[in-house]
């Protein structure tokens, strides 16, 4: 059975440009503000994965290799807490990534706010902000729009070492 679904990013091109736009003025601002390519991945993918949508995950693993994230390292995000790969800084980035997702359940608390504002400074607390604001964006475009994600031809899962 085939669904047809309204794609957002077709039928109304003057929004969905306008939010391009936007993502790139973020993405300036993100640059400005010392939030490397690496950091900004990070923080994009846990968002998507948060969110549920895998076709703004795989783009954005896709980035995340580009500026140089291992497949070690990737894998750990979902699991960043119990995990010793990432820096204080990007801790403090998938800490406001959660907060930023759930959102709806108490906003951003004190505790986040002080504790990431204590590690970034209030400059990459801006534009991670806008970051976060902005890929939540997308990933309910994508999401409502069931984007699909098929397989790709020609890759499979590394096989594990012996």
């Amino acid at each position: 059975m085939t669904e047809r679904r309204v794609h957002l990013s077709r039928s109304a091109r003057s929004a969905y440009d306008a939010l391009e736009a936007f993502s790139q003025t973020v993405g300036t601002i993100a640059a400005d503000a010392g939030i490397d390519d690496r950091l900004k991945e990070i923080a994009l993918i846990h968002a998507s994965q948060l969110n549920g949508c895998a076709y703004c995950v795989r783009v954005h693993v896709d980035r995340a290799v580009a500026a140089g994230l291992s497949a070690d390292e990737i894998a750990q995000i979902a699991t960043w807490r119990e995990s010793g790969v990432f820096t204080p800084r990007e801790r403090a980035a998938l800490e406001l990534t959660e907060s930023y997702v759930f959102i709806h359940e108490e906003g951003i608390s004190d505790e986040v706010y002080d504790h990431v504002g204590g590690i970034l400074t209030e400059q990459e607390y801006v534009a991670l902000s806008w970051l976060l604001v902005s890929i939540n964006a997308f990933n309910r475009i994508t999401i409502a729009g069931k984007y699909p994600v098929p397989p790709r031809r020609g890759e499979r899962a590394a096989e594990a070492p012996q």
